[in-house]
């Protein structure tokens, strides 16, 4: 890489614990409003065998200096002239959220570019042709900070912070927009397998809009709902864990891969 694409890499890209060794990388997008540090015990989990990369978007934690995105396909953008030199090995993405649909556009992108993704798993978020018209970015600030009560996505303390609400809240809101803006068309797909994992409790995604990642994969597709709400994966842990080390072992020893090639008891194959 260039010096200038080494220096965008180190604003876009986080590497808590490098393992150049691996032999699989897993790249991970946050929800609205979060931060590559949310991917920190993920890291601290899979790594060595696994490099993990979490992705920062502008506008948050050291990048809060910066204009947040307003769009997810700009998102995706930047995140493939970043990701393209990063796709040197086997790649599973993950995404949670709307994490989950910038994902799946990047993966789109460097599929075109001849740079596939081995996978990619999609948490808590609805399929991209799934539309419901939601306005969380046009609410008041008040309402916005009701939102996310509702997702538990932030702890109740926090939220009472006003010097940390004030700052969080000009970076969720461009986030809420890019989100609630973004449409795809239903025939776009991409090559490699889709995992698609949800809470069973969640107030925002429901199975049924779930399930319809299903029509945006070649590769075969799998879901799996766990106990919880919008960030079930807090609390469940292990399990998500669980998912991470099967897939990523398998995009690490077969080519073309599909889910129903990765082992997993408590779901079985696709």
């Amino acid at each position: 890489m260039s010096l200038a694409q080494t220096h965008e890499a180190d604003r876009w890209l986080r590497r808590y614990h490098p393992a150049d060794a691996a032999p699989v990388r897993l790249v991970c997008f946050p929800h609205a409003g979060g931060s590559a540090s949310f991917y920190f015990p993920v890291s601290q989990a899979l790594s060595p065998a696994v490099d993990v990369v979490a992705v920062q978007y502008p506008g948050r934690q050291d990048r809060r200096a910066e204009p947040a995105l307003t769009r997810i396909q700009d998102l995706a953008d930047r995140a493939t002239e970043v990701l393209a030199s990063y796709v040197d090995r086997p790649t599973v993405f993950f995404g949670h959220s709307m994490g989950a649909v910038v994902a799946f556009e990047t993966a789109l992108r460097l599929e075109t570019a001849g740079r596939p993704v081995r996978a990619l798993v999609a948490s808590g978020r609805r399929a991209p042709s799934r539309v419901r018209h939601e306005n969380v970015h046009q609410r008041s600030d008040d309402g916005i900070l009701a939102e996310l009560r509702l997702l538990s996505g932030t702890e109740a303390n926090l939220l009472g912070d006003r010097d940390v609400v004030l700052m969080i809240l000009p970076a969720l809101r461009a986030d809420y927009q890019a989100v609630e803006t973004y449409r795809c068309e239903p025939g776009r797909r991409i090559a490699a397998p889709i995992l698609a994992l949800v809470g069973d409790a969640d107030p925002r995604v429901d199975t049924e809009e779930v399930e319809s990642w299903s029509a945006h994969t070649a590769g075969g597709f799998r879901l799996r709902v766990l106990p919880g709400g919008h960030f079930y994966l807090t609390r469940q842990q292990a399990p998500v864990l669980d998912e991470l080390r099967a897939l990523t072992a398998a995009a690490s020893r077969v080519n073309g891969m599909s889910l129903t090639t990765v082992s997993n008891p408590d779901t079985g194959p696709a």
